[in-house]
């Protein structure tokens, strides 16, 4: 399988230090998790089939009706590629590493270009797939210029798919609320935003015929009891959202701020801080030895790596700490 932040049991081993013992800034998870009330009895008793509250909880964050909820929008990732025939499928150079390994399981023909170049591909694919923000890198493309490539795939059949995963700090880039329109799926996730990575609970969001055949490859019972009792709390919790956004905001904003100290000039959606440069894996060794676990994304040319947010004050100081050991100020 591709590699993926927060592996601590490999680090523990590459590094000598102990689990329990590192910070883990790998996974571009937020560090403030909704605060999930108690599950009642049933949800876990009953097997879980959809609830109506946690599809209108859905219905009404995403914008739109046409709505699947999946057991993280990795289930979805796994899943498109298996209703499509071979297909010719662009994605970014450098992107979430998943669509690449599950379109090319299934047979179709991958192609990677530079975000700039993928105007003029867009007569020569099939099916788009593009990460806004991108992961790792914290591209933008905007949602004038993704409508547009929609358009022009759809005529032929095709797909554009957006995996918005860390879009929920900057809803004005997303394009949830454009659906149903032909030939766009768009991937959504509780993972990042909320912090609940570990409930497994993602949404496609697309023309209803797509949505069914996506429910016939997963089978029944794809979200469990629990997880759409906690999922339906935090797409209800307004007032939750307004903070978490303004605190991540400004909790990016001190990383970069923090990272630009140390020589280090930062860019990224709010939850993530990348990285690229030719010193990458010296720094990011560096601090691994201290405990310190950042993702390195090593075939990147030049390498780089990805910086999740801290969360409590210590968190803060080890890293400042870490950073005056590994790194000289200005350097």
């Amino acid at each position: 399988m591709p590699e993926h932040g927060g592996n601590l049991a490999r680090a523990a081993a590459d590094f000598g230090i102990a689990e329990d013992q590192w910070l883990d800034l790998s996974t571009g998870i937020s560090p403030s998790t909704y605060p999930v009330p108690d599950i009642p009895a049933l949800a876990w008793q009953r097997l879980p089939a959809e609830e109506a509250a946690f599809k209108r909880a859905a219905q009404e964050y995403y914008g739109t009706e046409s709505i699947l909820g999946v057991a993280g929008s990795q289930a979805a990732i796994q899943a498109l590629p298996r209703l499509r025939p071979c297909s010719r499928v662009t994605l970014l150079s450098l992107t979430y590493n998943e669509y690449a390994h599950a379109w090319e399981r299934e047979g179709h023909r991958i192609r990677k270009a530079m975000a700039d170049e993928l105007d003029g591909l867009i007569g020569e694919t099939d099916v788009l797939i593009v990460c806004n923000p991108n992961n790792p890198t914290g591209q933008v493309i905007q949602p004038q210029t993704l409508l547009a490539w929609r358009e022009l795939l759809a005529v032929r059949g095709g797909w554009l798919i957006v995996d918005e995963a860390y879009v929920d700090v900057t809803p004005e880039l997303s394009l949830s609320s454009r659906t149903p329109l032909p030939g766009l799926i768009v991937l959504r996730s509780l993972g990042k935003f909320f912090g609940l990575a570990g409930a497994r609970v993602g949404f496609v969001l697309a023309e209803d015929a797509l949505l069914s055949a996506i429910r016939e490859e997963l089978g029944p019972w794809t979200v469990s009891g629990p997880s759409q009792v906690a999922a339906r709390c935090a797409l209800e919790d307004r007032r939750w959202q307004v903070q978490a956004r303004a605190d991540l905001r400004a909790a990016s904003e001190r990383l970069g701020t923090l990272l630009a100290l140390h020589g280090m000039q930062t860019n990224g959606p709010a939850l993530f801080r990348w990285w690229q440069d030719e010193r990458a894996l010296a720094v990011h060794r560096a601090l691994a030895g201290e405990g310190i676990l950042t993702r390195l994304f090593r075939h990147a040319e030049p390498c780089g790596i990805r910086l999740g947010l801290p969360g409590a004050a210590a968190q803060w100081q080890r890293l400042e700490l870490a950073l005056q050991t590994s790194i000289q100020p200005g350097s």
